[in-house]
C-alpha cells in the first residue's frame, strides 16, 4: 500500500510541475511574477 501512495504522490508532483511550467511560460504570468518579485525586493530594501 505504501508503494501505491508513493507512486500517486510522485504523479501528482509531476503534474503540478508540468502545470507550473506551462503557466510560467505565459508572458503575462512572467510579468506578474516579476512585478511581485520587485515589490518584495523593495519592501525588504526599505525595511533595513
Amino acid at each position: 500500500m505504501g508503494f501505491v501512495k508513493t507512486l500517486v504522490k510522485g504523479a501528482v508532483v509531476a503534474k503540478l510541475a508540468q502545470v507550473a511550467q506551462r503557466e510560467l511560460s505565459k508572458p503575462e504570468n512572467q510579468r506578474k511574477l516579476k512585478d511581485a518579485f520587485q515589490k518584495m525586493q523593495q519592501r525588504r530594501g526599505g525595511a533595513h
